[in-house]
């Protein structure tokens, strides 16, 4: 039986490096043959080492960065062949596919890159640490209060840039040992100042309510999701008022773990859908697509659970309710915003018109937005971010040329080792 198991687990193994193998070649091949960017000596990167279901971590990055690309040109180095192939699709930044070590070694070495900036912690950031003489710095893929934001992995990087002021107590709170006056550099929320596009429908009186739950988590502590416990019941109720406008976006991930989410998930889009055909001029919307800003900027409400979401929408300096999770074991820092903000409770999700119309109006409750705002952000005047962006990356340029005018040893810069080099077989993980 044991031999039997084996096998299969080896005919498995041969499969899925066939078909990562195949998928390195269509990716090679699509970008021999798509537009090419300028050919530029790089002195910014993005290093993703991720599939297609996290590239919503790096999309929301794509405007700031743009930005950047106008003074140092930025290049994204992508490690996961279906992360790299939706990077091409969307064409925003250039791309370096660099599925293994060697491939990574030949890139850099042509380059002058001087920061290297990470939006997850994904295991194999590691294998870019080993690059010195350039800064390697967290800029995340959001701001919240999710035990995520403080993790020790803080510490593997020269810098990170960070929202604002609650994000600098929160890692003084929990991180030992960690000078945070001097590695954390705050920039508030540069993707804020781009929140804008094409809106799908057309404006009208309705008031328009965005809901956007996370998935359902893989652990306890992170069943943060409302979609079984919440979304059903909010949304029927939004849609039996006739004057509300949805937008739904729910998480990517939505259902990979319970089916049974997942199926919620596909009723509220059956629903919004039946509504649309009942109604046309409803316009409600189910949005999956690839950019997050006008969603945030259009809704008069915003409702969501404990996730980045959270202080995407507060950056807009806009009411939102937040969904309260019905695990009791769930994690809620009660430090921060989480502790002075807008429940919906499971049990009121019947009643979310009346909720919304609360935020809406009640003077205490817009003081207190305004107050949170400036904690998390900072000023949110339109362009701050940004220019905090631009001058951190500023301040790294000119910190790089002062190290390296001291630098007296530069003959091992970027050798490869071959020992890892055979080590990493460019699996996608």
């Amino acid at each position: 039986m044991g031999l039997i198991s084996d096998g299969k687990k080896a005919v498995g193994l041969v499969r899925k490096a066939v078909r990562h193998r195949s998928a390195v070649r269509d990716v090679r091949r699509a970008l021999a043959s798509a537009p090419q960017h300028p050919p530029f000596h790089y002195r910014v990167a993005v290093y993703f080492a991720d599939g297609v279901v996290n590239m919503y971590q790096m999309r929301q990055w794509y405007k700031p960065l743009a930005d950047i690309a106008r003074t140092w040109p930025v290049v994204v180095l992508s490690r996961a062949a279906t992360g790299a192939q939706a990077l091409l699709a969307d064409g925003a930044l250039p791309v370096a596919f660099v599925p293994t070590i060697r491939d990574l070694e030949r890139f850099i070495a042509q380059q002058d890159i001087r920061v290297v900036l990470y939006v997850n912690q994904n295991t194999r950031n590691f294998q870019m640490f080993r690059y010195g003489r350039r800064w390697h710095v967290f800029i995340n893929h959001g701001e919240s209060d999710k035990m995520y934001m403080t993790t020790n992995q803080y510490k593997a990087y020269d810098y990170a840039f960070i929202a604002g002021d609650a994000a600098r107590e929160r890692l003084s709170r929990v991180l030992w040992d960690y000078d945070v006056d001097r590695r954390a550099i705050q920039i508030g929320r540069p993707q804020a100042d781009h929140y804008s596009g094409t809106l799908p429908y057309r404006p009208d009186e309705r008031t328009v309510v965005l809901y956007a739950p996370t998935w359902e988590g893989d652990r306890p502590s992170a069943h943060y999701g409302s979609v079984r416990s919440h979304g059903e019941a909010l949304v029927a109720a939004l849609l039996a008022s006739g004057r509300h406008r949805v937008i739904y976006r729910p998480h990517p991930r939505s259902g990979v773990v319970d089916p049974e989410y997942g199926a919620a998930n596909r009723r509220i889009i059956a629903a919004l859908s039946a509504a649309n055909a009942a109604d046309p001029s409803a316009q409600h919307v189910y949005d999956d697509g690839p950019e997050l800003g006008w969603q945030l900027a259009a809704a008069d409400v915003a409702i969501v659970d404990i996730s980045a979401m959270v202080y995407d929408r507060l950056a807009a300096d806009k009411p939102l309710l937040i969904t309260r999770p019905v695990d009791p074991a769930a994690a809620i820092d009660t430090h921060g915003y989480l502790s002075a903000c807008e429940w919906l409770d499971a049990a009121d999700a019947g009643s979310v018109v009346e909720e919304t119309e609360r935020v809406l109006g009640d003077p205490e409750s817009v003081q207190r937005l305004e107050h949170w705002v400036r904690h998390y952000f900072g000023d949110t005047t339109p362009g701050a971010a940004s220019a905090r962006f631009r001058d951190a990356i500023q301040r790294l340029m000119g910190e790089w040329d002062a190290w390296y005018a001291r630098s007296v040893d530069e003959s091992t810069e970027d050798e490869p080792d071959p020992d890892e080099a055979e080590f990493d077989d460019g699996v996608e993980g």
